[in-house]
């Protein structure tokens, strides 16, 4: 799991407050990009002066940095507990799959910039931990996908890679539509969507 990042907070900062902050400018990444957003503009969404923000944080890259570790270090804890109860395959899969609906409906804007960013902020040290997670991502995704090959539980004539790719996609798409609090829970949408993924759509004979 990706090293808690430490935090760029002064004694008396509210917690409260400092969650809003970041929450109000996670929504602004994720709508604007990075780059194309400033400091100023957060601090007006927030109704603050520019120079009051960096009272809580020293710099737009800080508050980027905990919004991304936040949701990564909450991402794994999930994770970590369904790779360590040893189920099934495809079990596996099911509790993967729905734990990421719950880490989409907790921290959708954090996912929508950690798909648009992510790429080239890990060539950056400050975000390293980003190449780490997506490496480790990507061994639990296809560490299960061929265990279920080989156990018989999935197709052997699938490649495996392609398979992951399309779940992957499949999944983490969700949080360019998804909206907390909407007609479906973060539990239903996933059973949905491991209904179509794993039985299919069309009507057997």
């Amino acid at each position: 799991m990706p090293a808690a990042k430490k935090k760029t907070t002064t004694a008396n900062a509210s917690p409260e407050r400092r969650r809003e902050l970041l929450d109000t400018a996670a929504e602004v990444f994720a709508a604007q990009g990075y780059n194309a957003t400033t400091v100023r503009r957060i601090a007006d969404e927030v109704g603050m002066l520019a120079g009051s923000l960096y009272y809580h944080f020293d710099s737009k890259e800080a508050m980027l940095d905990e919004i991304l570790s936040t949701f990564l270090d909450e991402l794994w804890d999930g994770y970590d507990a369904v790779l360590a109860a040893r189920l099934g395959p495809r079990e596996t899969i099911e509790a993967l799959v729905t734990e990421s609906f719950r880490e989409i409906d907790r921290h959708r804007a954090a996912v929508a910039i950690y798909q648009k960013e992510a790429k080239h902020l890990a060539g950056q040290p400050r975000f390293g931990y980003l190449a780490d997670s997506q490496q480790k991502f990507e061994k639990a995704w296809l560490g299960t996908l061929e265990r279920g090959v080989a156990d018989g539980v999935f197709r052997a004539d699938l490649d495996v890679r392609l398979t992951y790719r399309f779940v992957r996609d499949t999944v983490w798409v969700a949080a360019s539509w998804y909206r907390p609090g909407g007609l479906h829970s973060p539990e239903g949408i996933a059973r949905q969507y491991l209904s179509m993924v794993l039985d299919g759509i069309a009507v057997r004979e």
